[in-house]
């Protein structure tokens, strides 16, 4: 159950906020602009690339890497494929996790290592392994790591990665708001060497501003009333999130907020692309989570039965592709099967700016689901 009234308490959101959720969203802004002052100590700005990889390869443990890796492909289009290599194992444990290389990784590929841990023998052994084959290491990862080594046996570059005191406390949740752009930041700038995606340091800088913006509306300070990562929080209390995408940039902010919810405070939810989603979803709706399939049975013990999980339609909106958009069939979709709909739509701005106010926003609400339900 969510408990609204610790919403519009700031006291009590800080005392339930043991694993900083709350000031690593709050200082998002703040990362970015560390991550991007580490990046350029590394040398990451005097970099002189031949030209672009055939393919650039993230390894790397649970959501960040995965979201990196989404992010780094929806930016970079076409030009060359972003692979995530998935992990194999028999645990999540940092030392039961191993990585490969394709077979035809080689010396015109670029293999990007991300990690808030840095102790994962597999990607030591991995970065030992590119360099055998010829591979380009890049690294973000904690300092005074065993990966440091690792990396500078490979002549790769390594970057540490951007953290705050207070992360020294507790283990850091992969879908933490401060682990994303600490780590997704200096890739921004390594990729804009590269050529591969547009991402200059004035650019990085407006990403930071647009963070900060957002947690000027949606900290704790503010009331759920008027804020929209508090009232989003509170209208997927007791609800299945069906996470409806429109546009390039929120695909990855979608799938992203669903990954946030499942970790930080245990919500299941689904995720889709429009127009797709409408059929994909269709069944889904007009079966029993459509608030329509729960009359209100007047015998039903409401005391003792808990609520009814319905779903709720989130439609997360960037720029349409050629003005069209699928965003009135979505909504006719949902209210014809009496499912709440809520929706967000960033500033106008450019690509980066807009992904960053989408994922910060949701990153906010999910952090608020998680400690208004005790998560």
């Amino acid at each position: 159950m969510l408990d609204e009234s610790l919403l519009d308490t700031p006291e009590a959101l800080s005392e339930a906020d043991r694993r900083g959720l709350l000031r690593g969203a709050a200082d998002a802004g703040a990362r970015v602009r560390t991550a991007a002052r580490l990046a350029a100590e590394a040398g990451v700005h005097d970099l002189k690339p031949d030209g672009r990889p055939r393919a650039v390869l993230i390894a790397g443990p649970g959501a960040a890497a995965i979201c990196a890796a989404d992010l780094l492909g929806t930016l970079a289009g076409p030009g060359s494929p972003v692979i995530r290599l998935a992990p194999t194992g028999v645990a999540p444990a940092a030392g039961a996790l191993r990585w490969e290389l394709p077979g035809w990784a080689g010396s015109v590929d670029l293999l990007l290592i991300t990690t808030p841990d840095g102790t994962e023998p597999g990607l030591s052994l991995l970065a030992e392994s590119a360099y055998r084959r010829g591979c380009t290491v890049v690294a973000v990862a904690p300092s005074h790591t065993p990966l440091v080594e690792a990396v500078a046996g490979a002549h790769g570059l390594f970057v540490p990665m951007a953290t705050a005191p207070y992360e020294q406390d507790e283990p850091l949740a992969a879908s933490a708001p401060g682990v994303l752009w600490a780590l997704l930041t200096p890739l921004l700038a390594l990729l804009d060497r590269t050529g591969l995606l547009s991402a200059p340091p004035d650019a990085v800088e407006k990403v930071a501003d647009r963070l900060d913006q957002v947690a000027e509306r949606c900290g704790p300070a503010i009331a759920t009333y008027s804020n929209p990562a508090k009232t989003l929080a509170a209208e997927l209390a007791d609800a299945l999130p069906i996470v409806w995408t429109e546009g390039v940039s929120a695909g990855p902010a979608g799938r992203r907020f669903a990954a946030a919810l499942a970790e930080l405070s245990g919500t299941p939810a689904v995720v889709a692309e429009l127009p797709e989603a409408l059929a994909a979803h269709s069944a889904l709706l007009a079966g029993p989570l459509a608030a329509s399939a729960d009359p209100d049975d007047f015998f039903r013990d409401r005391v003792d039965e808990p609520a009814a999980l319905h779903a709720r339609v989130v439609l997360l909106r960037d720029r349409p592709i050629g003005g069209l958009t699928a965003a009135p069939a979505a909504r006719d979709l949902a209210l014809s099967h009496d499912t709440p709909i809520s929706e967000l739509e960033p500033e106008p701005g450019d690509e980066l700016e807009t992904l960053a106010e989408l994922i910060a926003i949701t990153d906010f609400a999910a952090v608020y689901l998680a400690l208004a339900s005790g998560a």
